[in-house]
């Protein structure tokens, strides 16, 4: 449905977690919330908390949360959560527990971020029972229907968020009903016994009942095949509570919200942000630095893999933070200026980097803290005790300049495309995960960040793009592309075959199908898209530092895998230390390549030195493309979006002092139409100051 009832920018809070805030505040923080600029709330509508008894339902809270939204002027986003399990039915259907790998059952226990009862902590599914069993189902379905039946066209409705922070845990779920639905899943794809015997290498399954799901993280087509299952099982769950909701209210907006852990958690806890994002109206992400890290690629990188896997659609920032985050395992042994307190001047950072991302409202992931349980004061821009604090005036001046008269004509720009795409292969992530877990279970993490911080500290726009999304890119960059598909490498052939310019980090396609290693390297015929045949290769990721090769008259620190080359067609531009051939680059078709045959990803990501920040300026240099726009100090960042021929400059200052800077767009000194914010900017010949922990936005003036 189209976002009719979404507010001009959306900006608000999660306030109701059934034991918090005290009823007797509800009143006045919504008048406080109100009067503040806020215009939407997220409150948890919990299974648990409201089928107190089967079929007795207890709405009284919730329905007072709803009217005071109305009455306040504000809407309200529910979030279902019916892997809230009642403790009635934990009971009753003892038989349908999920069960972890090594046997154990999930059990129903108290939330970190509700001081209720029936969390699992698992992520997916219905929390400790499995959704894979018809009797939970029907009874989580007849919750969802009676919910939306009672919030069907209230006032303060504005939606549903369908999955709260999207993924699932690793090692669930063994249960007997996932372990059948298993099997009727490989029985749909393989059709019998002998052809998945031929895939798996398992030759004596009898029956169909003779397969178990495996319980061992290992390199094998069954695991491949497990991993896909369990996606295929959530997500067909996510798509369930959709349309149950829908067959109540077919007109609701639909929302979800992840992590931002595509990269590196796609494969491993089913963080498929695209393929969660393509199911909803709004999507978005909980990004909290505090647990994340406050370093200003860190703060991008959620925003802009969100953005990515949106896909167009509009998303926001679902939960940020506004308040401290104190004793969680995360934070211990962190400076406290390392997003631990949030300063107001930190809230109007992240707030405004979010912005610059492309993200169309803020949600802060607390109203006020948390008065029990482990989160205890955490996140909160107000009081304790609900009183107005300098960090919710901040949040506040953000809101009502959001949501000023006039800012449609700032937020109807939306991001343009980066300057390079990184290339995301989910494969690649699925095999790395099952492979390098137990040994060197980082290398797909590093490798792929290291990629993102390299472009960023370069002051490159590098957007993220699924492989099936690149045919909108020109040039991308392959961090790690270890194992293809067939149809994945054909695709990048016919892409650099078409016109495509392609860098790649060693090993392209490495496993093939199924996970098998190629014969001939690179794999599945990229051999002539890069011109080249491996010489010799390298699986020692534990001493990858000690790799270095030169590029560009620069000498470049390795890591991961060294696969070096012979040429078949291709032209040598540096070697390794000892001499064999390292970097190759190739005409393909209309197309061109770069094959790097070690991940200097990993070596930026692990030492940030000079010589790899320089490789990834370099390889956007052989492209012959150019940073769309330039500063002076890329201390700052710079982002621009555009509503047809308007340009909108987006300048960060993520430092603790003011900073002028000399600003080019597309080679030109920046020029000032109109100043958003703040009001009283200079802008002279291209040059600007922005203050410490600031923002300068301005509309960019048209020849």
């Amino acid at each position: 449905m189209p976002l009719d009832k979404l507010p001009q920018t959306p900006f608000g809070a999660v306030y109701f977690r059934k034991s918090n805030p005290p009823r007797e505040d509800w009143e006045r923080d919504y008048g406080v919330a109100s009067e503040d600029g806020l215009n939407v709330f997220r409150h948890w509508f919990m299974w648990s908390a409201i089928e107190r008894r089967p079929g007795v339902y207890d709405w009284d809270d919730y329905d007072r949360q709803m009217d005071l939204a109305a009455k306040h002027n504000m809407k309200t986003v529910i979030a279902e959560l019916t892997h809230t399990v009642p403790d009635w039915a934990w009971r009753k259907f003892a038989h349908a527990r999920q069960i972890r790998a090594d046997g154990r059952e999930l059990e129903p226990v108290m939330g970190v971020s509700a001081a209720v009862g029936g969390f699992a902590h698992n992520g997916g599914g219905a929390g400790s029972l499995t959704m894979n069993c018809p009797e939970v189902k029907e009874a989580a379905g007849a919750f969802l229907t009676a919910l939306a039946t009672r919030y069907k066209g209230h006032p303060g409705l504005l939606g549903y968020d369908v999955w709260n922070e999207v993924n699932y845990a690793a090692d669930v779920d063994y249960s007997e009903w996932m372990q059948a639905d298993f099997r009727r899943w490989l029985q749909a794809k393989y059709g019998d016994l002998d052809t998945l015997a031929e895939a798996w290498y398992r030759y004596s399954y009898a029956e169909w009942d003779d397969i178990q799901a495996p319980r061992e993280v290992a390199a094998y087509p069954q695991n491949l095949d497990w991993l896909e299952f369990k996606r295929d099982n959530y997500y067909g769950q996510m798509q369930w509570r959709i349309d149950t909701i829908r067959a109540v209210d077919p007109d609701c907006m639909i929302a979800a919200h992840g992590v931002g852990g595509a990269i590196p958690n796609m494969a491993s806890n089913g963080s498929d942000d695209w393929l969660a994002a393509s199911k909803v109206e709004l999507y978005g992400l909980t990004w909290v630095p505090g647990r994340r890290g406050f370093k200003p690629w860190q703060n991008f990188f959620g925003p802009d893999l969100t953005r990515a896997a949106a896909r167009g659609k509009k998303w926001w920032h679902a939960e940020r933070p506004g308040g401290p985050l104190w004793m969680q395992p995360q934070v211990l042994g962190r400076d406290k200026e390392d997003a631990r307190v949030m300063s107001p001047e930190d809230i109007r950072l992240l707030t405004m980097t979010s912005f610059a991302a492309g993200a169309v409202g803020v949600l802060n992931l607390r109203y006020r803290p948390l008065l029990d349980g482990p989160l205890f004061g955490a996140f909160g821009s107000y009081g304790m005790d609900g009183s107005r604090t300098p960090r919710s005036d901040m949040a506040s001046d953000l809101a009502k300049w959001a949501n000023a008269t006039g800012q449609q004509r700032l937020f109807a720009a939306r991001p343009v495309k980066g300057d390079i795409g990184i290339l995301v292969i989910p494969e690649a992530q699925a095999w790395d995960y099952l492979l390098n877990h137990k040994h060197c279970p980082e290398t797909y993490r590093q490798a792929m960040w290291g990629a993102y911080r390299g472009f960023f500290d370069n002051g490159i726009q590098a957007d993220w793009v699924h492989i099936d999304d690149i045919a909108g890119y020109d040039t991308l960059y392959a961090p790690y592309p270890i194992a293809m598909t067939s149809q994945t490498a054909a695709a990048l052939r016919h892409w650099v075959e078409r016109g495509g310019t392609l860098i790649s980090e060693a090993t392209p396609g490495y496993f093939g199908d199924r996970g098998k290693v190629g014969t001939v390297q690179p794999n599945h015929g990229l051999d002539a898209v890069f011109g080249v045949r491996e010489d010799e290769v390298e699986f020692m990721p534990d001493i990858g530092d000690r790799i270095s090769f030169d590029f560009g008259g620069q000498t470049v620190r390795g890591g991961g895998f060294l696969q070096s080359y012979s040429l078949q067609g291709g032209l040598a531009l540096g070697a390794f230390a000892d001499g064999r051939t390292a970097v190759v680059e190739h005409d393909f078709g209309q197309g061109r390549t770069l094959l790097v045959g070690t991940n200097p990803g990993i070596g930026y990501f692990t030492r940030s030195e000079a010589g790899n920040l320089a490789f990834f300026a370099g390889v956007l240099d052989w492209t012959g493309r150019k940073p769309r726009i330039s500063l002076s100090d890329n201390r700052l960042q710079a982002r621009m979006h555009q509503d047809g021929e308007r340009q909108v400059v987006w300048i960060l200052n993520p430092t603790e002092e003011s900073a002028t800077v000399s600003v080019t767009v597309d080679g030109k000194p920046l020029t000032a139409g109109y100043i958003y914010w703040p009001g009283n900017a200079a802008l002279e010949n291209g040059r600007l100051t922005v203050g410490p922990r600031d923002v300068l936005i301005v509309e960019r003036e048209q020849p």
